[in-house]
């Protein structure tokens, strides 16, 4: 049976202007024959206005004619014009084109390296991926783990900037308050900008020549600074 607007609104309508029973209206409106009892007693929806289910296109007149002629019938709902426009339209899942998909790991990466903040669930609406696959890229258990590099998505061109900085500050907003409410201290690394957040993947350790501007000759060739040593002189015998 279609869903009705303003099932309580309309019940009580039915009550005052009709001779149904009290089964008949609960069947109709979706709910319990001593609901739409206590509808008729005055103890329940006191303060709510009737609505006519005939006027907003839910009902038609042959069909309540045909309900109170007979106790046993129940009445079928018309697919109302109003209940239609006001469903919440749903999201079209986001499209990735082909081209693009296998540069999603790369921003997935991105976002477990500098925005821990930010869930799984997440992630996985904003780049249309799997969790599954963001567990993967996180453990490095995914395929093709050795080529993936962190890479930022408004770079890539899966997501706009608007989109990512909107997803971020709630997330970090929806954090923070969690640690308030469990006492973390909002120091917390996952909490703090993401320049300043440790990544999550051990980056290789520096060679310790790629710290110093100048290089020695000790550096390049040891203690023995680099010299020649001078040839042997043949002993005469």
């Amino acid at each position: 049976m279609a869903e009705i607007l303003m099932p309580k609104a309309t019940a009580v309508w039915l009550v005052d202007n009709t001779s149904l029973s009290f089964a008949q209206i609960a069947d109709f409106c979706g709910l319990h024959p001593l609901e739409v009892k206590g509808i008729a007693d005055g103890e329940v929806a006191r303060d709510i206005r009737g609505a006519d289910p005939i006027a907003n296109g839910q009902l038609t007149r042959e069909e309540l004619d045909r309900a109170e002629a007979k106790d046993t019938y129940r009445m079928k709902a018309q697919v109302s014009r109003h209940a239609e426009l006001l469903k919440p339209a749903k999201k079209a899942p986001r499209y990735t084109p082909v081209s693009r998909r296998q540069d999603r790991p790369d921003a997935i990466l991105w976002f477990v390296k500098h925005h821990p903040e930010v869930t799984d669930a997440q992630i996985s609406k904003l780049l249309g991926t799997t969790k599954s696959t963001i567990e993967q890229v996180r453990s490095r258990g995914h395929w093709n783990s050795v080529n993936i590099k962190p890479v930022d998505p408004v770079t890539l061109g899966l997501v706009s900037q608007i989109e990512l900085d909107a997803m971020v500050k709630k997330a970090a907003e929806v954090k923070r308050k969690q640690a308030e409410k469990l006492g973390i201290p909002l120091d917390d690394p996952s909490l703090k900008p993401a320049q300043t957040v440790q990544p999550a993947f051990e980056e290789e350790e520096e060679s310790p020549y790629a710290r110093k501007v100048e290089l020695s000759v000790e550096d390049v060739f040891g203690a023995g600074g680099g010299k020649r040593s001078e040839p042997e002189e043949d002993e005469d015998y």
